[in-house]
């Protein structure tokens, strides 16, 4: 069966003689094992390969779009998305697809001995987390969930753009409840781009927490010191500030950030990078979706507003240069705006052990019910505690917390040395001077 990267070349051929003004041509193929876990038994084991190819095709700056994994269909499909793109109506705004230019240097996306992995030793790593929670007698595993995958991307363009590269990753993670009443829940979850998951660890920590989260009490409602740890700080930048740095929001007028460049959004010490070259990191690559060679932006310098994220299009409706941040979810879809590596900035302490009175927050539920344009939002707090003096005190029943992310971000304080990769986003525990907790 012939290789559908073998035929990339071909397919921007027919595109362009179909009569597209310009042609992109992307494809991935990938092998990925994934495992499934109720209670304590491994449910589900498979591994599955797939490659597919994306065609964009702009005429006139209109831009149609078709994909395909059948490499008997790729010619049918290459004209597809030029009749696509032929009864859109013509697009003024749209400057072209990227030119070559020479990909970034990044490192510690490839793992040789991840890429070769057996469903076997998969399958013992998932046991390994079984026993990490079963380390802990009044807790038991209710489910979880094991991945991995290599995968290779090429990403081919009638500019001359031709960049193929392999990355691999991994992640693992468990949900936990004790078997003792009151019932209490935690999970814990490790991702990475090489082999070098301690996943007996991820079982042992979401069994501890657990137990820790047993026997909650009630706390007041009232405006306290918050400290977000990782998972519940990330979830929270997601679905609020994430949406707003957008450039196609703000072009669209769906950002509360416009006409804020330049001007102070969060305290002053704050800075947030996205760094598509970050070593190692989950969202690293040479070159962004589309082909532009992938760089470091500074969005948030010490409190200012210094950039928002562009893709090609964005970017060329400003008549400036894409910062890199074209991404795609697959190649049966067409590239957007999003970020790569969300890094958090800010002088670190012990921001524990320096808090005389608060409430640490572990995750958080219903980020995704946030208002992604004005920034507030209201969730559900878990796996909470009481800080008093310096130390985590008792757990917390029920609570909510509510705010709106850009006073949250200027009442930053600190944050803490636990540095974690959450998908996308890299951030420690970030501690906000004021917030209002619901009881």
């Amino acid at each position: 069966m012939t290789d559908i990267f073998k035929l990339a070349h071909r397919a921007l051929s027919f595109t362009t003689k179909a009569g597209a003004d310009e042609a992109e041509i992307f494809c991935v193929k990938g092998r990925s094992i994934s495992i499934d876990v109720h209670r304590d038994v491994i449910d589900l084991a498979k591994e599955s390969r797939a490659s597919g190819i994306g065609i964009r095709a702009i005429v006139n700056g209109a831009v149609g779009f078709s994909s395909s994994n059948d490499v008997e269909r790729i010619e049918e499909a290459c004209v597809l998305a030029v009749k696509s793109a032929k009864v859109r109506g013509d697009d003024p705004m749209w400057s072209g697809l990227p030119d070559k230019k020479k990909p970034a240097h990044v490192s510690g996306i490839f793992d040789k001995k991840l890429a070769n992995i057996e469903i076997d030793a998969c399958i013992d790593f998932t046991s390994e987390m079984i026993k990490g929670v079963k380390s802990n007698q009044s807790v038991e595993p209710t489910s979880g969930h094991f991945s991995c995958g290599c995968a290779t991307k090429l990403v081919l363009n009638s500019n001359g753009v031709e960049i193929e590269e392999e990355d691999t990753s991994i992640q693992a993670s468990i949900d936990t409840a004790t078997n003792e009443t009151p019932i209490s829940t935690a999970s814990e979850f490790d991702m990475s781009r090489k082999l070098d998951i301690d996943f007996y660890k991820i079982g042992e920590k979401a069994s501890l927490l657990a137990s820790r989260s047993q026997n909650g009490i009630s706390t007041q409602t009232r405006d306290t010191v918050v400290l977000l740890e990782p998972l519940a700080f990330a979830d929270i930048l997601e679905n609020t500030l994430v949406t707003s740095l957008n450039a196609d929001n703000v072009q669209k007028g769906r950002s509360a950030l416009i006409g804020k460049l330049d001007t102070g959004i969060a305290a002053d010490e704050l800075s947030i990078i996205d760094d598509g070259t970050l070593a190692a990191g989950l969202g690293t690559s040479s070159c962004d979706d589309e082909g532009t060679p992938s760089k470091k932006t500074e969005v948030v310098k010490n409190g200012v507003l210094s950039s928002f994220l562009y893709d090609c299009y964005t970017a060329g409706k400003e008549k400036r240069e894409s910062t890199g941040n074209a991404v795609r979810g697959s190649y049966t879809s067409t590239p957007s705006v999003g970020i790569r590596n969300l890094i958090i900035k800010h002088p670190s302490f012990d921001v524990i052990g320096e808090t005389k009175d608060g409430v640490i927050v572990n995750t958080v539920i219903g980020a995704h019910t946030a208002n992604p344009i004005s920034g507030d939002f209201s969730v559900e707090a878990r796996n909470s505690f009481l800080v008093k003096n310096g130390e985590t005190g008792s757990p917390i029943k029920s609570m909510m917390i509510s705010g709106n992310i850009f006073e949250m971000l200027r009442n930053i304080d600190g944050i803490g040395k636990d540095v974690r990769k959450v998908g996308n986003v890299i951030t420690p525990t970030v501690r906000i001077s004021k917030m209002r907790i619901i009881g």
